[in-house]
């Protein structure tokens, strides 16, 4: 299945967090990185809207094929999150490693552990942008094109400068 994860990070050695998680990504059995976005910075968004007092995100978009279930994968990426120091102490809360699975093929599902495609997925320039550096023609199932739903809300994110050095 083809699937779309949105990772960012706001604490810690963020970029170094974001390559290392698309590294684990790559090392979980079943699944295939075939591609990863340029680097966005976005100030972080708090259940009371954006907190411009929070350290900015790092964001990115991966996309994935994955021979599991959709469960299976949010279990793989909950414990990289994990790996990463991701302490789940309050909702929207600063992080050192986020990833979230977007969209899982046309899956559509809403229960407990995971809704499909991501319930927020369409409002976030910072994981439309992305995503549509990875796919100039995607989709978000049921939402419509993933370019549209970016023109639409506007974008406040911004490529990363990527230093040299990790180049």
């Amino acid at each position: 299945m083809d699937a779309v994860l949105s990772l960012g990070s706001n604490l810690g050695e963020r970029e170094a967090t974001l390559a290392a998680a698309v590294h684990d990504l790559a090392t979980v059995p079943g699944l295939v990185v075939t591609g990863v976005s340029p680097l966005y910075e976005s100030a972080a968004v708090k259940p009371d809207g954006v907190d411009d007092d929070a350290p900015r995100y790092l964001n990115l978009a991966v996309g994935i094929r994955f021979t599991g279930d959709a469960l299976t994968l949010l279990d793989a990426v909950n414990t990289i999150e994990n790996e990463h120091g991701r302490v789940r102490a309050e909702r929207w809360g600063d992080r050192t490693l986020d990833i979230d699975v977007v969209v899982f093929g046309e899956l559509e599902q809403a229960d407990a552990r995971l809704t499909l495609p991501h319930p927020r997925a369409a409002e976030r320039d910072f994981v439309l942008a992305p995503w549509l550096d990875l796919d100039q023609d995607a989709v978000l199932p049921g939402r419509g094109a993933v370019a549209d739903l970016l023109a639409a809300i506007g974008s406040t994110v911004h490529r990363y400068p990527v230093a040299e050095a990790s180049r």
